[in-house]
């Protein structure tokens, strides 16, 4: 298990939402199942690939002929902010999320701004101040533009934050950006290949406040 050096402190950390704070598979891939079978794809390959991504940028890679990208991500949107069932926060999110700063601290996800706000209200984890969402890029992970958003809105530079990710896209846009990184592992079936840290969930870690608001990692 990788130790946190108590003495590496951060201006900000900038966390993805789904397999990073909450758990959405069954109904991400509930919604997307049902769309991915109407359009004769096989499941067992398809429902891997879909995951970290816009739905729009998802859908596009495809090239699927007769297909509308934009009409078709509306349409599973509605479905994925009608179905939250089974959406719940991985261990410890809801206390570590609480004990940061408001101000310390934002969300930078794939989904669109009303279904990230469906699932964080189904996990029962507090909204934060700062979001970036899928509207607010034009192109969404592994390009960097998220990550490096989310640090213009908290106001920290990339070698003064954490990025915390669980799919390899997101770890890249991060990795880009140029922030640490920290892979949550919980919705791993299968281990990620990463030379970054690794934490299977937030239970056994704690957040640390100095001077000036500094954060730090600790294990419990």
């Amino acid at each position: 298990m990788y130790q946190f050096p108590s003495t590496k402190t951060y201006g900000g950390f900038l966390f993805d939402m789904d397999g990073t704070l909450l758990n959405s598979i069954a109904a991400a891939e509930r919604v997307w199942g049902r769309w991915a079978t109407r359009q004769g794809l096989d499941l067992a390959t398809f429902l891997p690939t879909m995951h970290g991504k816009r739905g729009i940028d998802t859908i596009t890679a495809l090239n699927l002929p007769g297909i509308d990208p934009v009409v078709e991500a509306a349409e599973i949107l509605r479905g994925e902010i009608e179905d939250v069932e089974g959406v719940v926060a991985i261990e410890g999110a809801a206390d570590f999320l609480a004990s940061l700063p408001p101000e310390r601290w934002a969300i930078v996800t794939s989904a669109p701004m009303d279904l990230a706000r469906a699932r964080l209200a189904a996990a029962g984890l507090p909204q934060p101040r700062i979001m970036v969402t899928a509207e607010d890029v034009a192109v969404g992970k592994p390009h960097p533009r998220c990550y490096q958003l989310g640090l213009e809105r908290l106001g920290v530079d990339a070698a003064d934050a954490m990025v915390f990710e669980d799919v390899l896209a997101g770890v890249v846009a991060a990795e880009a950006a140029g922030t640490d990184i920290t892979v949550i592992t919980t919705t791993h079936q299968h281990p990620i290949e990463t030379d970054y840290p690794t934490l299977p969930h937030y239970g056994e870690v704690r957040v640390a406040i100095g001077a000036g608001g500094r954060l730090s990692i600790q294990f419990r």
